[in-house]
């Protein structure tokens, strides 16, 4: 049997019914750095600072089936010994937002993460001023956990993170 690390260096292909999910690459490039510069993206996910290319590279993309790039998901910050990751999304524009593109990327990803690679657990945290992710991540599954208070500092207001996870056996809505 394969192991945690060796499984999650895999990285399939996810095909879901308007998705293709696949490791970001020289061709996303472009379409990455001008993500970057969506103001309002870089708010909601708390984002500060600059990326450049190199940075991007070990990102996985989100396309539309037509190949369109349509932002990023990311399973980080491996646990192996808990068996468990962190997860994170960016949609590449707001008019990409309210479609459902985040919720059907981020099924397949859960999926893939507990059936194929054997995580026990996903977390994430998502700041109390975007409403509309957090309610994606609940149609995922992800359950409330906690709030960490003042967790970000933007535009001189104090922000809340929400702590939202999902557990292998957990049940997964569709």
């Amino acid at each position: 049997m394969s192991t945690l690390s060796e499984r999650l260096a895999a990285q399939p292909t996810l095909t879901t019914e308007r998705l293709r999910l696949v490791q970001l690459g020289p061709g996303h490039l472009d379409e990455t750095m001008a993500a970057l510069d969506d103001q309002d993206a870089m708010r909601l996910t708390g984002t500060r600072g600059a990326f450049t290319r190199e940075q991007v590279h070990a990102h996985l993309a989100v396309t539309a089936a037509d190949g369109t790039y349509l932002g990023e998901v990311v399973l980080n910050e491996l646990e192996e010994d808990d068996l468990a990751m962190n997860y994170r999304i960016a949609l590449a524009g707001p008019s990409l937002r309210g479609q459902g593109y985040g919720t059907e990327a981020g099924r397949a990803v859960v999926d893939w993460a507990f059936d194929e690679v054997g995580l026990h657990r996903v977390s994430l945290e998502v700041f109390a001023f975007n409403p509309v992710a957090q309610r994606s991540y609940e149609k995922i599954g992800f359950l409330v956990e906690g709030r960490a208070r003042d967790a970000l500092r933007w535009d001189g207001a104090w922000v809340d993170a929400v702590r939202m996870a999902m557990l292998d056996t957990d049940p997964r809505p569709r």
